[in-house]
């Protein structure tokens, strides 16, 4: 147990040692250990101790110096002017105290300050002699920092020769290496893709290649520079005021950021940080704060400084986009399309302007990359309206004993149905789409829409009021929709809105709409097969792929049925794919939300038998090595099913080892086996088999003159729209893509082609306008 400290003296001695950690861990190894807000606060009360105690400051202190003394991997430099910090300031009556202490050390009725933002990222002071590069170093501890010269020399906005003439024998530049927002998120991404470790935030990242001893590597990521304050200066006057020192180093070339101004009195200062605060977000860099400097060099001359920092500036810090708290829980929040979202529950902490009680950790590989538990202190970030976010456990203080590792639910905590993650995505989903009451909106937008059950009038807003009032919770329900719940939905929304319509204030119901409403629904009772499908919100199933399923299995209830190892043989549908239309087939609620609308009177028009081509894609080697068992391919498949053995014998085989494949697809098979459900899976895969042999026509139905050629459909066409010159093809036995490939036959062209053209011209593809394709078709 941690023993209470009591008495100032020991107070002071802890605050001291433990700061002094932090720095070290801040300044000299670029790994935080704290948010700054947490330092701020620790530092204030020591601060407060020393001043109601001088005798207490101990010769560390970290309120006598700034930093921490360097590694020793780069050369010492000494600086010849000090590079001190800045004291801070959090509220508006700090700025006021600001400004009045500066009035009456200048006894002046009123100060013009320069302002600029606050750069969170490293201070470097850059010495050129006779306008040369010749070195750059570090802050370190104010007065001795490293030797960074060669990495420095690779941040191409650092001019290693000044602009201009009679520059001054010697000039050193204080100002900030950072990162751009947009650099680091390509830099991680870059690191997520080699499978290596993240940065924090830029600062962190501009920090690690600042310090790297090979400049190569500092080299490949994008550092910038901007230029804020002086140094030793000589054989040149200095200016007379600051703004006009920043403008004489944008004229020698040295970068400056343009969010600047001169102000007067605390008004301006105040009105400075509330534009810069508002401009934030929009900022290519991260700040955090403002500085306010007097702007005449000669009145910072006659403040003077105190201590560590000077009379004449101060950093205006904006709330703490970082802070420190508790992982009460770990639960998860499901989306409109199903995508399941873990989010830390905390103990509330203000952060960033508000108190955070929630924090996003993204995905199931997130919450494993950082390693966060139930119980576990955590650095919390919010920056401006951006979702507060877990950056990393603090492990020093993890519990004991250890919380267990968090493991994603495997049900949808909404609707009960299984979550599914597929190969190569990082976010899990719920299964349930038509069910799942976090998805309803959406999944019912979907099934209205124009491409799809084409339900006209059943726009966003009718479809948020009619679930919002509880009348439907499924697409099923809008065929039990009746006049009587339409006007009450819109009566509802009317007094949810706060609107009267005109005709209600006149007495009147207008119900046009309504029965106009109610005759589209009616309407859409009976669409093409392949527009079923494609209604039902299946991932992963366009237009394209609806059309597939229709066209080679021709009725909905063998395509409910159909396993991923059939589906997977059909023309352009993947393993990923068939998985996804077998998992949301075989997902318990959703076969009920589908009996649900087939009962209401939904009836899929245009079925047919499956495909006559069919029967060369049923052959059971290939329904076998489609099975996705591991090590099983192809070849090893027809080894196995030679001499007579069948899909049916297979699935009753107890030994596997007679039949002289190598001893590692013996064992996988044997594992694959072993699963419960999988000898099943094997015997209705060869019943559905035969099954759809005996559908099959003898012979294929004639095919047209387009059969077994793709289509790519560009820009418009003089007479025929899109939809129509893609029927056109299709009813010829053609096939329209959506992607201009090597496989692509044809690219049709109109006015306003786009990209898909200039694909087709770099691939050698034959392009055609309109009436080059009525000419293929014989029209």
């Amino acid at each position: 147990m941690t023993k209470s400290v009591h008495t100032p003296a020991e107070r002071a001695a802890q605050l001291t040692a433990e700061l002094n950690k932090h720095l070290h861990a801040y300044h000299v190894l670029d790994a935080p250990t704290i948010p700054d807000a947490e330092y701020d606060k620790l530092f204030l009360e020591l601060q407060q101790i020393e001043e109601a105690h001088p005798e207490l400051r101990l010769p560390d202190s970290p309120t006598v110096r700034v930093g921490a003394p360097p590694l020793g991997e780069f050369a010492a430099v000494t600086h010849a002017v000090p590079m001190l910090s800045l004291n801070n300031g959090f509220t508006d009556e700090d700025i006021e105290n600001f400004d009045r202490r500066v009035r009456e050390g200048l006894d002046a009725l009123q100060v013009d300050y320069a302002c600029e933002v606050k750069f969170d990222g490293l201070a470097i002071n850059l010495r050129y002699e006779n306008g040369v590069f010749v070195q750059a170093a570090t802050r370190g501890d104010g007065y001795t920092g490293e030797d960074v010269s060669a990495n420095i020399r690779t941040i191409k906005s650092i001019p290693l020769r000044l602009h201009g003439k009679d520059l001054p024998a010697v000039l050193e530049v204080r100002g900030e290496v950072l990162m751009f927002k947009a650099d680091f998120a390509a830099m991680n991404e870059r690191q997520r893709a080699a499978g290596q470790k993240e940065f924090v935030n830029p600062r962190n990242a501009a920090a690690g290649a600042l310090r790297q001893l090979d400049s190569r590597i500092t080299a490949q990521r994008k550092l910038r520079f901007y230029a804020y304050g002086i140094g030793e200066l000589v054989g040149a006057e200095m200016p007379a005021t600051h703004s006009a020192l920043l403008d004489w180093y944008a004229a020698l070339g040295l970068p400056v950021a343009p969010e600047r101004d001169v102000v007067r009195g605390k008004d301006g200062l105040i009105g400075f940080y509330e534009r810069i605060g508002k401009a934030r977000p929009t900022l290519p860099y991260e700040i955090d704060g403002v500085v306010y400097k007097t702007n005449r060099v000669e009145d910072q001359r006659a403040l003077g400084f105190v201590s560590r920092a000077p009379r004449f500036a101060l950093a205006h810090k904006f709330p703490a986009e970082e802070a420190l708290t508790t992982v009460q829980a770990i639960e998860v929040q499901v989306g409109r399309t199903g995508a399941i979202t873990p989010v830390a529950r905390l103990v509330p902490v203000f952060v960033g302007g508000v108190t955070v009680t929630n924090a996003t950790l993204h995905n199931e590989d997130e919450v494993r990359r950082k390693d966060v538990r139930v119980g576990d202190t955590v650095i919390v970030r919010r920056a401006g309206d951006v979702i507060p976010e877990v950056l990393a456990v603090v492990l020093d203080k993890r519990p004991s004993p250890e919380p267990a590792p968090y493991v994603l639910p495997s049900t949808c905590p909404v609707c009960g149905s299984h979550v599914v993650r597929e190969e190569g995505e990082a976010v899990a989903r719920c299964s349930g789409g038509l069910t799942c009451a976090a998805q309803r909106k959406e999944a019912i937008r979907h099934f209205a829409g124009r491409r799809m059950m084409d339900i006209e009038g059943l726009g966003d807003r009718y479809i948020d009021s009619l679930v919002e009032c509880n009348l439907i919770h499924g697409v099923s329900d809008l065929y039990k929709l009746t006049l009587d719940d339409l006007l009450k939905m819109k009566q509802l929304a009317d007094e949810r809105d706060g609107t009267t319509p005109e005709t209600v204030k006149q007495g009147k119901i207008a119900t046009k709409w309504a029965d106009n409403l109610l005759a589209a629904i009616e309407a859409s009772k009976k669409p093409p097969l392949e527009r079923l499908l494609f209604a039902l919100g299946i991932r992963h199933v366009g237009e394209s792929t609806a059309k597939t399923l229709a066209d080679w299995l021709g009725k909905f209830e063998l395509i409910r049925r159909a396993p991923a190892a059939l589906l997977r043989v059909l023309p352009d549908i993947g393993g990923t794919v068939a998985e996804s239309i077998a998992d949301f087939f075989a997902e318990e609620k959703n076969q009920q939300a589908i009996d649900a609308l087939l009962a209401a009177g939904v009836a899929p028009q245009g079925e047919h038998p499956p495909k006559a081509q069919l029967r060369e894609k049923l052959d059971e080697v290939s329904l076998l090595a489609a099975l996705g068992i591991p090590k099983l391919t192809e070849p090893r498949a027809r080894q196995l099913l030679a001499d007579g053995m069948t899909l049916e014998a297979l699935a009753f085989l107890k030994v596997f080892d007679v039949f002289g494949l190598p001893a590692t697809v013996v064992t996988s098979l044997e594992e694959w086996m072993a699963v419960q459900g999988n000898r099943d899976l094997l015997m209705n895969l060869s019943a559905l088999r035969r099954e759809l042999l005996d559908q099959l026509p003898e012979a294929a139905l004639d095919e047209g003159p387009l059969t077994g050629k793709t289509f790519v459909l560009t820009g418009t066409l003089p007479t025929l729209s899109r939809d129509a010159a893609a029927a056109l093809i299709e009813a010829a036995g053609g096939k329209v893509s959506g992607s201009v490939s090597k496989k692509t036959s044809y690219v049709v062209a109109g006015a306003e082609a786009g990209s898909k053209l200039a694909k087709a011209e770099e691939l050698e593809i034959t392009i055609l306008d309109e009436a080059a394709l009525l000419a293929l078709l014989g029209k």
